[in-house]
């Protein structure tokens, strides 16, 4: 399954839904009773809300765990005509759709039955080979507007790997009602654990376990804000025969015993043969220290195709690796598969390895408390380094020691290195009795300093002709690499005349070049431009114009005055001196004063100098990786805003 735009592999999330007969072709009692109830007001931005969300999961004798799902959803808005949408996620393999059918309720009362006729089947994720997932929808969007109620009833079935499962109350929608069932055949338990909200008590009666929410509000998009899964109420339910003896390997207690269940997937599928072992000799041929070897693989490893091709999903191959000489022979690999031939190519140079499963996209949504391997959708890899290994990305493990974290299918980010969205994540080192939780490193701002100097010459009619040097580190040397990767020619080009344009007006790209030196992980930029209106002349005596030439690329606008949600910031620097060679006659007659913003989350600073016939311009800033609560919101917009405002001043020049 993908997640964020970067390349990622299906780690295993096993969807399962349950039995529900239909009726005749009108809407079902609960969805018209749905219907029929009030709705509060909402602001103009919610475009839909969610009436009714109930799933009833039940486990046959069989094994089989059939799910019936319930949904209805009231269109508020043209906007929310999208959300008339049903969708059933399956495994060809171990599951299957039993029935979907769907209905609209229109305003004066009358209805339209979505039948079989109306479903389509299409592959779940159409940049995989081969993906043993598919979909069934009905897409009702066309038919609702404004008013209209669009409901469905999914019955599914599929056998689930453990006795695990997790659910989400909502997406950013409000919603009035939602539920979840679970039905257990005699002589079974469950349990639940609450994440972001008090604790939901099951209604008991038997072996069935009802969790239910109601009226939860609507979950506003904000800039930085931690994800939907991790903002919405949601419960990890946990199940189990009280025979221990018939749990199959499909329960869980800790982390330890997700490490061992997990080991059985992946140790069969490290195989070094003569192959493999003549690539990790060729490999590091001219690698003389161990750093060096390593990162000899990981190019090679990183730079192999990315290729998804799921097969036995729902018997455990969504989680287990190909051999590692057959990736090796066939050039390509998913996550799982990369980094299980880098664990061969190693084991040749007798370094040991161990993958790690971890969440990609959001470095909070693994929680501690629960022990699941559901809770993961990629794999990287830990290395295991002498003290004669230091990159920004080793953490010292208790157990297996210094460990050199690394994400092999990642494009951009280097060995040492690893992607933001991964960093001070908990991930699971897959090691056995010795594996288990452990948190990934946390680069520091330094480590992702990005260098800025400029050099222009301003004209008495207001014009500046000048350079850009630009040399990025850590993860903004990844963002620049990622730009240069994935945009062509002509739109790498826009994007950077965007950029110089932002800050002056009328500015014109004259030339630009690159230089990527990866295993060093920088990037440089260089760029030649002109701006023919950059100063304002003012009564011919007066050139008024900002010392900031180019904005921060990733500038962050925080303007609302009221915060919902923690505001969650990433490492960064940047350090900029930006020199001006001012028009003969004139002379500096007004600057404006130097900046030292200093919080607990990071620091900006401006100064200003005259030293014989040119003006220095410097600005600094440094941000520390930390989530600020919602009552501390004022200090960050207030920084930003401060910040905003110094990048604004203006410096006035008078010809003498």
């Amino acid at each position: 399954m993908k997640f964020v735009p970067r390349l990622m592999c299906l780690f295993g999330f096993i969807f399962i839904v349950a039995l529900n007969a239909f009726g005749d072709d009108s809407p079902p009692s609960w969805m018209k009773q749905a219907a029929s109830a009030g709705v509060p007001g909402y602001d103009k931005e919610v475009s839909a809300v969610v009436l009714h969300n109930e799933q009833i999961v039940t486990l046959g004798s069989d094994g089989m765990l059939v799910t019936t799902e319930n949904y209805a959803v009231k269109i508020l808005s043209r906007e929310g005509r999208r959300h008339a949408v049903a969708t059933a996620l399956y495994l060809v393999s171990a599951g299957k759709v039993r029935d979907i059918e769907g209905w609209l309720i229109r305003p004066d009362g009358t209805t339209k039955n979505y039948d079989k006729k109306s479903v389509l089947d299409i592959i779940s994720d159409p940049d995989d080979v081969y993906n043993e997932y598919r979909v069934k929808v009905i897409d009702g969007s066309d038919d609702a507007d404004s008013g209209f109620v669009f409901g469905y009833t999914v019955v599914s079935e599929d056998r689930p790997l453990y006795f695990q499962e997790k659910w989400f109350s909502q997406d950013n929608l409000p919603a009035l009602l939602l539920r979840y069932t679970l039905n257990l055949p005699a002589g079974w338990k469950a349990s639940g654990i609450t994440f972001n909200h008090q604790t939901i008590a099951p209604q008991v009666s038997g072996t069935s376990y009802t969790w239910e929410l109601r009226n939860l509000p609507y979950i506003k998009s904000e800039p930085l804000s931690p994800s939907v899964p991790n903002i919405v109420p949601w419960v990890a339910v946990n199940y189990a025969p009280d025979n221990a003896a018939q749990s199959g390997n499909k329960v869980f207690t800790n982390w330890t015993e997700v490490s061992r269940w997990t080991s059985t997937l992946y140790d069969s599928q490290v195989v070094v043969d003569d192959a493999v072992a003549a690539k990790a000799q060729e490999l590091t041929a001219n690698a003389k220290t161990e750093l060096e070897k390593i990162r000899a693989i990981a190019n090679y490893v990183q730079n192999l195709q990315y290729i998804s091709i799921d097969i036995g999903v729902g018997s455990g191959n969504g989680y287990r690796p190909r051999p590692s000489n057959l990736v090796l022979n066939r050039g390509y690999g998913d996550c799982k598969d990369k980094a299980n031939l880098m664990r061969a190519l190693l084991k040749v140079l007798k370094i040991e390895a161990f993958p790690i499963a971890i969440f990609s996209g959001d470095p909070t949504f693994v929680r501690e408390e629960w022990a699941s391997p559901a809770q993961f959708n990629h794999c990287i890899i830990a290395v295991k380094v002498s003290d004669a290994t230091d990159t920004p990305t080793v953490i010292k493990h208790a157990v297996l020691g210094r460990l050199l974290i690394f994400d092999a299918t990642d494009p951009d980010t280097s060995l040492g290195d690893l992607p933001d969205y991964l960093q001070g994540s908990f991930g699971l080192i897959i090691a056995g009795e010795q594996g288990g939780l452990a948190k990934m490193p946390v680069t520091s701002s330094e480590s992702n300093l990005l260098e800025r100097n400029i050099e222009v010459s301003l004209t008495a009619e207001g014009g500046v002709n000048g350079t850009i040097r630009e040399m990025a580190n850590g993860q903004t040397s990844s963002l620049f690499r990622q730009q240069l990767r994935e945009l062509s020619a002509p739109d790498y080009k826009k994007m950077l005349e965007i950029w110089l344009t932002r800050g002056s007006t009328g500015a014109q790209l004259i030339k630009f070049s690159q230089s990527d030196k990866k295993a060093n992980s920088t990037f440089g930029l260089d760029v030649e431009f002109n701006a023919p209106r950059y100063a304002q002349l003012m009564q011919n005596r007066l050139l008024v114009f900002k010392p900031v030439i180019v904005g921060r690329r990733n500038a962050i606008f925080l303007t609302e005055n009221i915060r919902n949600t923690p505001v969650m910031l990433n490492s960064q620097s940047m350090k900029e001196t930006s020199v001006f060679t001012l028009p003969p006659g004139f002379v500096v007659d007004e600057m404006p004063d130097a900046v030292n913003l200093e919080t607990s989350f990071g620091k900006y600073t401006t100064s200003y100098e005259v030293k014989d016939g040119k003006l220095f311009f410097t600005r600094s800033l440094r941000i520390n990786r930390a989530t600020v609560a919602v009552d501390k919101y004022n200090s960050v917009r207030d920084f930003y805003a401060k910040m905003r405002d110094a990048e604004q001043s203006p410096v006035v020049l008078l010809r003498k």
